[in-house]
């Protein structure tokens, strides 16, 4: 069965940079998209100057050209490129598309199927929409840290970029769904994409529990449970135990119980009378798993229906059995590291794609040679 997907003849203009907008047109690229990375003459993507693994991130197996689009004929090229792609991506604040000359309404006026998307950090209209933010910021203002999430929880910096994979995630999502519709219809559309949104739509429906609950003490709040957390153990590891439904804290306690007693003591039976004495069980457990070596815990835990798992490191994270065997990760064509493909099997296949790296304008001849011959000059 031929390799096809839904993207495979569809050409998106990149014109983002640093995160968001490179990582919506890398997601599209994985399911099969033709993309033209646009970037600034002067330097290119500004994630070029971070190092050449932070650019590499987002921008493998894209063509790249190098266009100054404050410059008329560079204008030119971009409306010539408009008018044979089907998507563009940018990330300017709200504004700087209409002040280049370069409006939905002047893309659409070149290709009326054009779908656009502009993500920005609070979206192209409020009080925010000109403030400068990154993704700590749109964690901050979406209220992240305003749900507790531990019996003992601290403020820390998550270890990924939530706030622009979510709203990359969620703009990606959407341009397929506008790129079906412009099939379908043969008319474009203007997708307004807002980082903050994008993270307040994750945060949001657990704030507004909180905010209707009768307490702030973490004693009354229900999500937070006393053997669903991470515990240190005697070596300096963690392990991550996801104990939520009554079947595996019958489990745990069978398992850990002959060791150590204090754990089957019948004030333990229900989860009502876990979740009331959360904090006193919360103790018990960070005694017991402290106790033992990361090692000596993968042998207690070895054959059981616990839903438990070792804290990995970065190497443990890449051997890791599971890893290997679904086959996500590859190797970097230019030895670059390892790359993370796609994670989503399609049964039909996704099509084979470059993973090459793209120097900055380095596609330009055969984007112009591609340009002259949709136009009929060749």
């Amino acid at each position: 069965m031929p390799e096809m997907t839904c993207l495979s003849d569809t050409v998106v203009l990149d014109l983002g940079q640093l995160h968001p907008g490179p990582h919506t047109a890398m997601l599209l690229g994985q399911l099969g998209a033709t993309v033209i990375k646009v970037e600034r003459r002067a330097g290119g993507d500004p994630a070029r100057a971070l190092g050449a693994d932070t650019f590499a991130k987002y921008n493998r197996g894209k063509l790249s050209i190098a266009l100054d689009l404050k410059n008329p004929d560079d204008r030119v090229t971009l409306l010539r490129l408009v008018r044979h792609s089907h998507a563009l991506i940018e990330g300017f604040r709200p504004g700087v598309m209409d002040r280049l000359g370069l409006s939905y309404s002047e893309l659409r006026g070149a290709n009326p199927a054009l779908v656009m998307c502009s993500i920005s950090g609070f979206g192209q209209t409020g009080p925010y929409a000109q403030r400068p933010a990154h993704d700590l910021n749109f964690l901050a203002l979406a209220g992240y840290w305003a749900v507790p999430s531990q019996v003992d929880d601290l403020i820390g910096r998550p270890h990924v970029r939530l706030s622009d994979y979510c709203a990359s995630m969620y703009a990606a999502l959407a341009m397929v769904v506008a790129l079906m519709t412009a099939r379908q219809e043969g008319c474009g559309q203007y997708l307004d994409v807002s980082i903050h949104d994008a993270m307040m739509a994750w945060t949001a429906p657990g704030i507004d529990i909180l905010r209707r609950a009768t307490s702030d003490d973490i004693d009354g709040m229900a999500h937070i449970m006393p053997d669903n957390d991470l515990f240190a153990t005697s070596d300096g590891r963690y392990v991550a135990l996801g104990i939520l439904e009554e079947k595996f804290w019958v489990n745990l306690r069978e398992r850990l119980r002959a060791e150590f007693p204090e754990i089957g003591s019948q004030v333990y039976d229900t989860r009502a009378e876990r979740m009331r004495r959360k904090r006193e069980l919360h103790t018990l457990l960070k005694g017991i798993f402290v106790s033992k070596t990361l090692a000596q815990w993968k042998q207690v835990f070895h054959g059981s229906d616990i839903p438990w798992a070792p804290v990995l490191d970065r190497e443990e994270v890449f051997a890791d059995p599971h890893v290997l065997d679904r086959g996500l990760l590859s190797a970097a064509p230019d030895g670059g590291g390892m790359m993370a493909g796609f994670p989503v099997r399609f049964s039909s296949g996704l099509p084979e794609r470059s993973m090459s790296v793209p120097e900055l304008d380095g596609s330009r001849r055969a984007i112009m040679d591609w340009l002259d011959s949709k136009d009929g000059k060749h």
